[in-house]
């Protein structure tokens, strides 16, 4: 346990320094589980060590949160308190650091109303529209990381006592963040730098479209914007601050063009959308819209994620992630997309990005529109990656150059 404890600290340093890469004076916004307490002290210690002006911690419990679902009336979801608005609007303006610990029971709302969960959704997006318009803005820094807790890792290890099990997941997590390494920053921005060759070339190329193939039945084509840009490895705002919004991450990705996706798509690892499965799904796409959407497991979530708003149906991101990512050959299934995205290339349904469009983030929501980026109040990422997935960029011409060979990059 010596071993791990002092791993979580070099955890919670590499979060705060390089992950949030807080600045002394800075406020910082910590979300984090009931079942993370001990964790969430680390991380707030570290931020005050940073020079932190003030850190304002916001627990959550996941068997309370099940409680309201079940027990109010659908009605008192379609409203957002605006206690809480204020408290994300104004952590937004005065320019704090926004960090999430992930560690949710993928089982938590097994059962619930999913138009309580939509509507939901809608109003957290709405009341929350100056918050979020910052993140799109590029003038805000925010990190997602993951923390082990009992209901997440009993059913990553289902065999294992919970005890046992909290303990691998922790070391499961701390791997795939490089925690190991002689300087765990410094190893960070080597693996900021080596992103970079690719998404130069990438940009290079001018691409019009992307043709995904695999043994599952994926024949998916995915129209790009044409002034499209291809981001990964980190992210900077608009005033210069590095930081890293997804810790681990091994992702190249762009936003597509909303209404150029045409075919089919199989997932390749079960998705969690708040606190509910959903496995072995295919989703059908005609001129960038969802058309159909089949699951063996959870086809009322699955509808209801496309239900949020009319963008919730068409893509917002395709992420390139290769079959030799070590989070894919740890051979751990985290039943967390954090985690999960980053062992398998992706899409994702809703909202695009506007720093994927040249000028993208001076540009209005209804500009960026207009332009192929999706507007919505919602961003579901599911994954398609396997050992077979052959990806083609084609270029305007038709020329065709292969991306992906065997699920890993050809070049």
């Amino acid at each position: 346990m010596d071993d791990l404890t002092n791993k979580l600290q070099k955890y919670a340093q590499l979060i705060i320094r390089s992950g949030c890469n807080l600045q002394p004076g800075q406020e910082l916004l910590l979300s984090a589980s009931t079942d993370t307490c001990e964790f969430a002290r680390i991380v707030t210690a570290e931020a005050y060590k940073q020079g932190a002006r003030r850190v304002t911690v916001r627990f959550a419990d996941e068997k309370i949160t099940r409680l309201h679902y079940e027990n109010c009336a659908l009605e008192v979801f379609e409203s957002f308190p605006q206690w809480q608005a204020l408290l994300n609007n104004s952590m937004a303006a005065e320019g704090a650091a926004v960090l999430m610990l992930l560690s949710e029971d993928p089982l938590a709302l097994v059962g619930i109303d999913q138009k309580k969960l939509v509507a939901q959704s809608r109003a957290s997006y709405e009341a929350c529209k100056p918050y979020h318009d910052t993140i799109s803005e590029g003038k805000l820094v925010w990190c997602i990381v993951g923390a082990a807790a009992p209901g997440w890792a009993s059913h990553v290890y289902p065999d294992l006592p919970v005890d046992v099990a909290v303990e691998k997941l922790w070391q499961a997590i701390l791997a795939t963040v490089r925690v190991d390494a002689e300087d765990p920053v410094a190893a960070w921005e080597e693996h900021r730098s080596s992103f970079n060759e690719r998404k130069a070339w990438l940009n290079a190329q001018g691409f019009d479209r992307l043709h995904y193939k695999n043994s599952l039945g994926t024949d998916l084509v995915v129209g790009l914007n044409d002034k499209g840009l291809w981001q990964g490895g980190g992210d900077v705002t608009v005033t210069g601050t590095e930081f890293f919004p997804n810790m681990p991450t091994e992702e190249i990705f762009t936003t597509p063009n909303r209404l150029r996706a045409d075919g089919v798509v199989y997932s390749s690892m079960p998705l969690i959308h708040y606190g509910s499965p959903v496995e072995d799904f295919s989703i059908t796409f005609k001129d960038g819209k969802v058309t159909r959407c089949t699951a063996r497991v959870g086809q009322d979530v699955l509808e209801a994620i496309f239900s949020v708003d009319e963008g919730a149906g068409r893509l917002g991101e395709c992420a390139l992630v290769p079959w030799s990512s070590p989070i894919q050959q740890s051979g751990v299934l985290f039943y967390n997309t954090l985690y999960d995205e980053n062992a398998s290339c992706h899409l994702a349904v809703g909202k695009g990005f506007s720093d994927c469009f040249e000028g993208g983030q001076q540009m209005s929501e209804d500009e960026l529109l207009a332009a192929g980026v999706n507007k919505s109040a919602t961003h579901v990422d599911f994954m398609i990656g396997t050992a077979d997935l052959s990806i083609d960029g084609i270029k305007p011409d038709g020329s065709v150059l292969p991306l992906f060979e065997q699920g890993n990059w050809v070049f």
